[in-house]
This record gives structure tokens, sequence and C-alpha cells, in this order.
């Protein structure tokens, strides 16, 4: 498998109440899978997975994987602090049918390279016909994948199928590029460096802001796969202006009120992470609309 444009890490839905809404999840995975999107990833950062128990990780995975239904690849993230829960949520989600996992390295203890290469040899052995993404946060753990661990990994597992690089540098990434004979599949995370990040190779981008904007950042990428590059940069340009006015998923709750005034109701968020008011969700609302972010309801019908 090697997925190539946005994938887009997944807000999770939630009722007035604090459970996981399975109507909105259907929701938004219709809304981004008519979008054009190139795959779909639950469960990380943007998708609140630290604040949600296994037993709700895996039943947001589940529900992602049925109503995705084969349309895009769903990557699940099941990184965890330990390795028996990070195999277990591996294991399930290649047994619902994903079509890979992700894994942050384990957070809060600080790490050697070698007790990060075990981590890892451990969950690839435990799913050995099921492709693991190697995921570099270093804003979220102090445990890092340098460029010779991701080597050594992708060299020993074949099941090790690519790195999505969270870290703002594309070193790593663009070292990564011929591992596997160019199999390997390379993905970037900040979304200023979209299309600083295809310049130079790499196959794919996993973008926050896609959740409320899909076919500005689609748009970006299908015009520099085109060779358009005044149109990519113009693009570029638009969405690291919504980036400013959001503070670029700093604020979960403002990308979910933006996708729930595009007819996606997605709730708030879970505490310790606070809601943004009303005041401040209707100036966000319209700084976009100003911007002319393709946000209004008519740029939800598909062609």
């Amino acid at each position: 498998m090697k997925i190539r444009g946005v994938i887009v890490p997944m807000l999770t839905p939630f009722t007035e109440d604090g459970r996981i809404d399975e109507r909105g999840v259907e929701a938004l995975t219709e809304f981004l899978v008519a979008r054009r999107i190139a795959g779909l990833f639950p469960l990380g950062t943007t998708g609140e997975g630290p604040l949600l128990s296994a037993e709700e990780r895996r039943q947001v995975a589940a529900w992602v994987v049925r109503y995705a239904a084969g349309r895009a690849p769903v990557i699940i993230h099941s990184g965890a602090i330990t390795t028996a829960e990070t195999v277990d949520l591996t294991r399930h989600a290649r047994d619902i049918g994903a079509d890979a996992a992700a894994i942050v390295p384990p957070y809060f203890y600080k790490l050697s390279e070698k007790a990060l290469f075990e981590h890892y040899a451990a969950v690839a052995s435990a799913a050995p016909d099921f492709p693991v993404y190697l995921y570099h946060n270093p804003g979220v753990t102090p445990n890092h994948l340098t460029a010779d661990l991701v080597s050594r990994l992708a060299q020993s597992f074949p099941n090790i199928a690519g790195l999505k690089d969270s870290s703002g540098s594309l070193a790593t990434l663009f070292a990564s590029r011929a591992l596997q004979g160019g199999a390997f599949n390379t993905a970037s995370g900040p979304d200023g460096l979209i299309l600083a990040a295809q310049a130079i190779g790499v196959d794919a981008c996993v973008s926050g802001n896609a959740n409320y904007a899909p076919e500005l950042v689609v748009g970006i990428y299908e015009a520099a796969a085109q060779g358009d590059l005044t149109t990519a940069r113009l693009l570029q340009t638009q969405l690291d202006e919504a980036r400013r006015i959001l503070g670029d998923g700093a604020d979960l709750s403002l990308f979910k009120a933006m996708c729930t005034r595009r007819g996606v109701p997605l709730g708030g968020v879970r505490a310790p992470l606070r809601q943004a008011s009303p005041e401040r969700i209707e100036a966000c609302w319209q700084a976009l609309l100003a911007a002319g972010i393709p946000l209004d309801r008519s740029s939800m019908v598909t062609g």
C-alpha cells in the first residue's frame, strides 16, 4: 500500500453528554470521502485519541472502517504508552479490516533508541501481515524517531510500511523515500509544509485543516501533482491564512465548530480541552469566509 495525496487526521465527534457520536463519525467520513481525500487517519492528536479509553478507541476505529467501506484507505492510530496496549490496538485495527496502523512512540517516559526499536519490533512482529506506519511527533512525546532508527526498522520488518513525520523537518522524510526499494510510504505532518514536502518527493500529507476545508488542501496537492505550481502556491497561501485564523489546531473545538457550520455536526471537545466561545467561533467563521476559504454549503455538493 502506498498512499499519495491528502490523508485526514479525523476529528472525533461527541454527543452533548460526552459520548462518542456514531452518526457524527459517519457524517464526517462521508463528507471527507466525497471530497477525494486519499486516506482517513482516526484517533491521532487531532482526533483526541489520547483522551479516549481503549474501548472507545476500538469503537471509533470500527465505525470509521465500516463507514469508509473500502472507498478510502483507513489508517488507525494505535500508539499507546505501553507496548502491550499498542499491540492490542494494532491487532484490533487489523482484525476489523483497517488498511494499516500508525504508531506514535510511547509518551511520558524517555526511552533509549534500543528500547524504541524493541517496542516497534514487538508490534510489527505481533501483526506481521499488517502494514504499520511510524509516527514521528516530537511535540507530544520525548521519544524521537531518528532517520537511522526509521531505516533500521524499515529494513528489519517488511510490514513497517511508511513514516508520518510531524516534526516540522523534512530531512528524515527525504532520507526515507528510497527505503524498501522506493516502496516506503512517506507523509508530512505540518500543514505549512504541504507544498514543500511534495516538491521533494514526499508521497502524502496529513492535514488537520482538511477536516473542515478538504477542498482547499486537496486542491494544493492536485495542482502541484499536475505541475500547476502557480495555483498550488496560491492555495498554500490561502491555507496558511486559514491556519493563522484558527490557530492551526491549537484549539480543536474551532476545527469542530467549522465542520458543524458546514453541516457536519461534531459536538465539543473532551476535558481538559476547552470549548471556544460562540463569539470566537463566529469571528473565525466570518474571517475564513472573508479570506475566500471554500466553506459554503454549496461546496458540499460533489461533481
